[in-house]
């Protein structure tokens, strides 16, 4: 039970071939690299550790572990830079850098430089045949109880009584995520779907428009330092109100525009901030955006939360070649 290098003796080749599925001892024995998304641990969105599936030995964590879109499981870091060895691979033609366990010596997978920025910048792209999943509630019982501490809450500030809920949708809603998020006085904003009838959505049925709801953020914030009046005027400039199937490359009713107020005085606002940009002529078309109220709002899943953190990349080819970036430029003057 648990890791002790110590009294870690590897096993020959035929105890592994024995004690191994065949694509766990191809990884981890000959460089073999298993299929990308139908792989153990690609999705796994549990907390704890992995460990190397020959000898126990600690590698990753669950906190470091990131949708990288490639199929397999990364991470941005190993636990310590020390339980893993890096070494040059050329055998594609190309410089490569493999990633084995120090121990066991088993092939891992390979680490690149294209992570997200903002933590380490590299993407450890590990295969699931070379790990195994401790979750957090059986480290102790399996003996990597040093790592429970990985997983303890730390204590959370007391909420402010005062802040506030705002809900829109603006299609997809990675890009109005990020138009919102860096304007000072919003505590967060949540990544969703609402307007449905069905409850627990799904990514998949509401992106096929099965379940009736659309593409959606919840934002939280913090009246004394940004309005909601000002949240409307942050909304509007990131839109097309006049679009009424869909947003840009996003078709379907699950990414067209709304408003959903949560009391009257976000009614009184919403509705006056439409007035007010009919007035102005900003648009030639009608403005099609729909005012209601709030229904029950469901966060998605955790990898669409702060997509363009965790994917910069990803979310910056997928923001450039929308067309919304082009759009609030001629019509705003600015680029979002």
């Amino acid at each position: 039970m648990g890791w002790d290098p110590k009294n870690f003796k590897k096993p020959s080749e035929g105890e592994l071939k024995k004690i191994l599925s065949p694509i766990q001892f191809d990884v981890t024995q000959h460089e073999g690299t298993e299929p990308p998304y139908k792989n153990e641990y690609n999705d796994n969105k549990k907390e704890g550790i992995y460990v190397d599936i020959v000898s126990g030995e600690p590698l990753f964590s669950s906190l470091d572990k990131f949708d990288s879109g490639t199929g397999w499981p990364s991470f941005t870091k190993p636990l310590d830079k020390e339980v893993v060895k890096e070494v040059v691979d050329r055998k594609l033609w190309m410089k490569r850098v493999e990633v084995r366990s120090r121990y066991a010596d088993s092939h891992l997978g390979h680490v690149f430089d294209d992570g997200p920025k903002e933590s380490t910048g590299l993407r450890y792209c590990m295969n699931s045949a070379a790990l195994k999943f401790i979750p957090k509630e059986n480290l102790q019982k399996e003996g990597y109880g040093e790592y429970v501490k990985l997983f303890e809450k730390k204590p959370i500030a007391p909420a402010k009584t005062n802040l506030k809920k705002a809900i829109f949708a603006g299609g997809c809603f990675w890009c109005v995520e990020h138009a919102f998020e860096e304007h000072k006085g919003v505590i967060s904003a949540v990544s969703g779907y609402t307007g449905g009838a069905m409850a627990n959505p799904n990514y998949e049925l509401v992106s096929s428009g099965k379940s009736g709801h659309l593409e959606a953020l919840e934002v939280t914030f913090d009246p004394a330092v940004i309005t909601y009046e000002k949240l409307l005027e942050i909304f509007w400039t990131q839109i097309d109100p006049t679009d009424p199937e869909g947003q840009f490359v996003d078709r379907g009713q699950q990414y067209t525009t709304g408003i959903f107020y949560v009391d009257e005085s976000q009614k009184k606002a919403a509705e006056k901030s439409l007035k007010d940009l009919e007035k102005s002529k900003k648009f030639s078309k009608k403005i099609v955006t729909l005012i209601t109220p709030a229904k029950t709002f469901f966060p998605a899943e955790e990898h669409h939360q702060d997509f363009y953190k965790k994917n910069p990349e990803r979310y910056k080819a997928y923001s450039d070649g929308t067309g919304r970036k082009e759009f609030i430029k001629k019509q705003w003057g600015k680029e979002k």
